[in-house]
């Protein structure tokens, strides 16, 4: 199993190698742009079918140890290896970046993002599979320089996708992706040096088993403040979360896919797969702070949310949904701020749900901006102009997806999103030994009010763009009215969606497919407690 383990990595690095190669998929510019596509979905589909037959051959049986582990010396003189395995935590991650890119790809070969000057699929295919490299090497190593190194690969590709694919605003929103994650990476490193250095390895397994031995409470808090603001602003944590609404609302469809279902999880699996572990005493103090930034993000990012969808706001749907995952990550943060094996189960229930969902809601989100030309909040509700013209009449299975994606978002029993959230909040009722009772039971509190609100807004977008509003002015000026009425789900669409509506009922209706095996690793983190 570590062959194929070094396989899901090897495929999309050498398939981004592979776009690089001049004249390879032809002279003539329209057929090579096909074929680069097609080889972009191939490369993708064989990664997808290398990390299913790593979840086939995985032990259920002892999901807290670490499988098909590969450990070879790579730079000898800083003590840096080559190591690589997976765990119960790893592993839905790993299937959920496999899945996402995935789907991107499929989605990509009919609606290539549009772009400034001719679009070079070549160049979108090649920065697609070098993304997917550095989100499949961030889950899968067990090296805290290989970690750093895995973590900071995918910002070149990201900013690439949004600066040259991008919408409106593409520049100056892809620098501030870069300068923020760059930052914050700046200091992370600073930590793991900090940490590796004075624990004597950069091994993340032995870092784990020694749970903060040999570190002395400062070391320990301040390797938990440096490597935290690095994973935070990736997170995104309030208030290091200012540069992602910009990048959702300017990034093409398949990069605010990839960006809100897999690279946000990339912050908070390195505060559960590093921190928790490695500096045990420093998370236990710095944990309330964590929480009450946690609670706020739920809080910001919800009231956000309800400004965006009053009528007369011209809130833009992307930044809205952008909003949103400030404040669903907040949960994730929560979660781990228990440092309980609920909350933290809860924690990383969500990260997976939050993926399909949100994944869910910006292919969603892209469909009615092809078709309406526009995803303002306003004007698709002028464009409905009533009930029978709305989203329901006009695409009903459009309409009725994204009303299914809505209240998967807001938590509805039975569906994905609510467990995460409940499991969060459980875990703030009864906090780890040593935290304050009463204040985790006020951010619980909090969290629950933030559960409201979220309500309050999906169901206003819900009642806006699938129902329409009677009270809204027709809008005559658009074209894209009478072409809609022909244009629901298309085969393609129906392609890269039906997979992540089938996983948001299967995690929602059983649960313990994710528990199952994220419980016996999470409690080998928290020392066995």
């Amino acid at each position: 199993m570590n062959a194929v383990l070094i396989a899901l990595l090897l495929l999309p690095l050498l398939g981004a190698a592979v776009t690089l190669v001049p004249g390879l998929f032809g002279e003539d510019p329209q057929a090579a742009g096909r074929r680069a596509l097609r080889f972009g979905a191939v490369v993708t589909g064989a990664t997808l079918l290398a990390a299913v037959v790593l979840a086939v051959g995985f032990d259920r049986g002892h999901p807290g140890r670490m499988q098909a582990t590969t450990d070879l010396p790579w730079i000898p003189a800083l003590g840096v290896r080559l190591h690589l395995g997976i765990d119960g935590i790893s592993l839905p991650l790993l299937l959920l970046t496999t899945l996402l890119t995935f789907l991107c790809a499929i989605y990509s070969l009919r609606r290539l993002p549009d772009g400034p000057g001719t679009p070079s699929p070549r160049a979108y295919t090649g920065l697609l599979l070098l993304l997917e490299t550095g989100m499949l090497g961030t889950f899968a190593v067990l090296d805290l320089l290989l970690f750093f190194l895995a973590f900071e690969v995918v910002l070149i590709p990201m900013y690439f996708l949004i600066a040259r694919w991008g919408g409106e605003n593409r520049g100056p929103a892809a620098a501030r992706f870069i300068l923020y994650t760059l930052l914050g990476s700046a200091i992370m490193l600073l930590g793991f040096l900090l940490l590796g250095l004075h624990a004597g390895t950069f091994d993340m397994t032995a870092l784990a088993q020694r749970h903060g031995r040999g570190l002395s409470h400062t070391t320990q808090i301040l390797v938990v403040l440096a490597v935290g603001l690095g994973l935070a602003v990736k997170a995104p944590m309030w208030p290091f979360h200012s540069w992602l609404p910009d990048a959702h609302t300017a990034a093409p469809t398949t990069g605010s896919v990839l960006l809100a279902g897999v690279l946000l999880k990339m912050g908070t699996y390195g505060f559960v797969r590093v921190l928790l572990p490695s500096a045990p005493d420093g998370m236990t103090t710095l944990a309330p702070y964590l929480a009450a930034f946690a609670v706020v993000g739920i809080l910001y990012g919800s009231l956000a949310c309800l400004a965006l969808v009053r009528p007369g706001a011209k809130g833009d749907l992307k930044r809205l949904i952008a909003y949103s995952s400030v404040g669903h990550m907040g949960f994730v943060l929560l979660g781990i701020a228990t440092l309980t094996l609920t909350g933290v189960n809860g924690a990383l229930f969500a990260n997976i749900a939050h993926g399909l969902v949100t994944g869910l809601l910006f292919f969603l989100v892209g469909a009615l901006k092809d078709r309406y030309g526009t995803v303002d909040l306003d004007r698709l509700t002028a464009s409905a102009g009533g009930t029978g013209a709305a989203l329901y009449g006009r695409a009903p299975r459009l309409g009725g997806l994204l009303a299914f994606a809505a209240v998967a978002s807001l938590g509805l029993p039975g569906l994905a999103g609510f467990w995460g959230e409940l499991l969060a909040m459980f875990g703030s009722f009864h906090p780890a030994a040593g935290l304050s009772r009463p204040a985790y039971l006020v951010f619980m509190a909090l969290a629950g009010l933030g559960t409201l609100l979220t309500a309050a807004y999906l169901l206003s977008v819900v009642r806006r763009v699938c129902m329409g509003d009677p009270a809204a002015p027709a809008d005559t000026s658009t074209t894209a009215g009478p072409v809609l009425q022909l244009l629901d789900v298309q085969a393609y669409e129906a392609a890269a969606w039906t997979p992540l509506v089938v996983l948001t009922l299967v995690a929602g209706l059983w649960p313990a497919v994710l528990l199952g095996l994220s419980n016996p690793a999470v409690k080998a983190l928290l020392g066995g407690s």
